[in-house]
């Protein structure tokens, strides 16, 4: 029962710090154009990358 003494507040900070993060890249926009990327992906465009 000692363990629980060192993992509860551990746990606690670990997710404090995870909450802290996420807040931070969403308030820096790294979540701006989620669509942007899915359609990039998808799309036939290749002249960077030539097929060998």
């Amino acid at each position: 029962m000692n363990v629980l003494a060192y993992l509860i507040p551990i746990s606690l900070i670990l997710g404090g710090l995870g909450l802290v993060f996420f807040i931070y890249t969403v308030r820096s926009d790294q979540y701006d154009d989620p669509e942007g990327d899915a359609r990039r992906i998808l799309s036939d465009d290749w002249d960077d990358h030539p097929k060998p």
